[in-house]
């Protein structure tokens, strides 16, 4: 069994160099810890137990911290600040045809509509949402 912990460890150790985020570290630990369990004579079953029981311990225990040190280093953005506001449709959206703008706190935005529905010029709308360079809109209803 303890080649099999060593395969599988270097089988996590691998996807975790080949992807971008923390995705198996913790079964690469577990896998170790497994592997000890084994050169130290412990049946299968307890095997995978600690196997399972450290992968879990690990992503409970490291995950939130990890996850507060990769958002740290994110580049905050001002765009989401548009998310929610009500700004005038300065060109008509047709998402067909491709076309349409809005201006929301002095800036121009090409946009889409949320539900493809065609939106003259003059109209207010609400930015629901980022789509790259695109900002989603929804009409806003008259009461």
């Amino acid at each position: 069994m303890i080649t099999v912990w060593a395969i599988l460890a270097a089988a996590f150790l691998i996807i975790e160099l080949v992807t971008v985020g923390m995705v198996s570290i913790w079964f690469l630990l577990g896998a170790l810890a497994a592997m000890a369990g084994a050169a130290l004579g412990a049946s299968v079953w307890v095997q995978v137990v600690i196997f399972t029981a450290v992968s879990v311990l690990c992503f409970l225990i490291f995950y939130p911290s990890l996850k507060r040190l990769i958002r740290k280093n994110q580049q905050a953005t001002n765009a989401d600040m548009v998310l929610g506001q009500t700004c005038p449709v300065t060109q008509r959206i047709d998402n067909v045809a491709g076309t349409g703008a809005v201006s929301v706190g002095g800036k121009t935005w090409s946009a889409r509509t949320a539900d493809g529905a065609t939106v003259e010029e003059g109209v207010l709308v609400q930015a629901v949402e980022i789509q790259g360079v695109k900002l989603i809109v929804k009409p806003i209803k008259a009461e």
